[in-house]
């Protein structure tokens, strides 16, 4: 499998950067409330979950809070469309939300609109995808075998509002001198303006071994852990919660760092 998606990476590779990058450098990250939610992957119940544990945790604090979101709305899990439709159309009062992109999101927006081939991103999480848009199994099959169909038929389901979420989604947030949250990491000792979408978005090794070798913090997602990771300058996220159901949240306050 691990084979198989670098294959997919290299035939999927973005070229120049397009997405954007949130600079917030200018913010002192003490003075805020920060939330970290990653990898959905479609598990709307957990998701919900995980926002009722934060507004909870809010309680009636005015403290300004900041939600940041690692990415992989999509994929594996059974209620992406529902997911996507959440974000878009609600917020948590009290809240500033930033949404990033993922390697899932940013495959799902490629496939449905044309520029790459269906198949391989069908194979690793597409197809539940598509079947929260209302396709039958079936029908998912057929289009996978016809790539010059698989678009306009698409077309015909995916809400306009949805592709327009993905197009528009940022792939790395930087608070204050030394914080950043990016869905997988960072080519280690590269400055961030020479960074590519693909590492960004992909990245496992080396990042997971030796960290940034930036001064910096980053938080991701991406690689599933058992728990939350702090190591080496990164902090890991991602709990799998298309295969257990629960979502790990980062909280970040000037009194430190807690998981919810």
């Amino acid at each position: 499998m691990n084979h198989f998606l670098q294959k997919l990476r290299r035939r999927t590779r973005p070229g120049p950067t397009m997405r954007r990058h949130i600079d917030l450098t200018a913010l002192d990250p003490r003075g805020l409330r920060l939330y970290v939610i990653p990898d959905v992957h479609g598990c709307i119940d957990a998701l919900l979950a995980a926002e009722d544990r934060i507004l909870h945790d809010m309680g009636g604090d005015e403290t300004p809070s900041l939600l940041i979101y690692l990415g992989d709305y999509v994929d594996r899990g059974p209620q992406s469309a529902r997911v996507l439709d959440h974000l878009i159309s609600t917020t948590l009062a009290g809240t500033r939300r930033i949404t990033l992109c993922g390697n899932h999101d940013d495959l799902f927006l490629r496939a449905i609109t044309g520029r790459m081939a269906p198949l391989g991103w069908i194979d690793i999480g597409g197809r539940e995808t598509l079947k929260s848009y209302g396709l039958t199994s079936e029908l998912v099959t057929k289009l996978a075998r016809c790539p010059r169909e698989f678009a306009a038929v698409i077309g015909q389901f995916i809400p306009a509002s949805h592709i327009t979420f993905l197009a528009s989604l940022p792939v790395t947030v930087r608070i204050g001198k030394s914080l950043l949250f990016v869905h997988a990491g960072i080519l280690p000792g590269r400055p961030l303006e020479y960074q590519k979408e693909e590492h960004l978005m992909w990245i496992r090794e080396p990042f997971l071994s030796t960290g940034p070798r930036l001064p910096l913090t980053v938080v991701h997602g991406h690689t599933i852990v058992p728990v939350p990771i702090f190591v080496n300058n990164r902090i890991g996220l991602d709990t799998g919660a298309y295969l257990y159901g629960r979502l790990a949240i980062l909280k970040m306050t000037r009194d430190g760092i807690v998981v919810l």
